[in-house]
């Protein structure tokens, strides 16, 4: 969610300017709407402001392209990576399905593992760095970390720019893998262990929130009401007791990555901290936190 730069109102899908970068409303979106500094280069060679709908007009057969503007197909995505990375997650999730016929059942396919989780048989396996972060163990888990990234994705997103808000989730997701799988592989030789979630890059935005506004009020389950400061840290006092008393993957739940991915954010939100960034007093419908927000999926295959 964003406020408009002319009247200050709330949108939950904001229109951002092209030419000015401002975030505005539906009212406010057209260049001649906002005072946009752009207008003085209407007739730009890049064509900002050129729809191409009279010369398509007049030139039959012209192709077309699929509109990424405010309205269009993918204006949803346009500049916002939160629900780039969300549309990602859900798709993968589904794609891990299609192909069990194909690969096998997870259980018996060493392919199925090493294209969705970064695992301890194949930890050099680069691009599961990655792949890990959009995969997911079951509905649950992915429907958890969906709810969480949906709410607190936006609030850092537009704080940070979607540049460095992408690099902190796929960076902070992979560190939070690796480290979850280096410590099993220390502690537990021999055994194979996949990790896959998107947990690890969520609980290090949850940090950066945290570090940017401690107060910041959230309903946990949308019901009950809290300072995130609270939530942050009942969430790591629970993965840290359960990592303690079971070990760094009780319950099948990858508990360290929890850990890194927290303590990632903290220190990138401490810095941004230094550098003035600050964030909103309040989330209306904020979710998760605590020891029961999703966690990188981690278990025995």
């Amino acid at each position: 969610m964003a406020n408009c730069d002319v009247c200050g109102k709330e949108e939950n899908m904001p229109y951002q300017c092209r030419r000015c970068n401002g975030t505005y409303c539906a009212e406010h979106r057209l260049p001649e709407s906002h005072s946009c500094p752009g207008l003085n280069e209407w007739n730009d060679p890049d064509g900002v402001f050129d729809s191409g709908f009279d010369d398509s007009v007049e030139n039959e057969g012209r192709s077309f392209s699929i509109g990424t503007g405010p309205g269009g197909p993918l204006g949803y995505f346009r500049g916002n990576m939160t629900y780039v990375f969300l549309a990602l997650m859900w798709i993968t999730f589904a794609f891990q399905f299609l192909i069990l016929p194909t690969v096998g059942y997870p259980k018996y396919s060493p392919t199925w593992l090493n294209i969705f989780t970064l695992n301890t048989a194949n930890p050099l396996y680069v691009w599961t760095w990655v792949t890990s972060v959009f995969s997911h163990g079951g509905p649950a888990h992915i429907f958890l970390n969906s709810i969480v990234l949906y709410f607190f994705g936006p609030v850092v997103e537009r704080r940070i720019g979607s540049k460095k808000f992408a690099a902190l989730f796929i960076l902070s997701g992979a560190i939070a893998g690796l480290a979850q799988v280096g410590a099993t592989i220390l502690t537990e030789p021999g055994t194979l262990v996949p990790v896959l979630g998107a947990s690890g890059a969520i609980a290090a935005i949850m940090g950066v929130l945290t570090v940017l506004n401690p107060n910041l009020r959230i309903y946990l389950y949308f019901i009950i009401p809290m300072p995130l400061w609270v939530a942050t840290l009942a969430f790591a006092v629970y993965s840290a007791f359960v990592s303690v008393a079971g070990g760094v993957g009780a319950g099948g739940v990858a508990q360290l990555a929890h850990l890194t991915g927290l303590g990632l954010g903290l220190l990138y939100g401490a810095k941004l901290r230094k550098d003035g960034e600050s964030a909103p007093k309040e989330l209306q419908l904020g979710g998760g936190g605590g020891g029961r927000m999703g966690g990188p999926g981690r278990g025995r295959f």
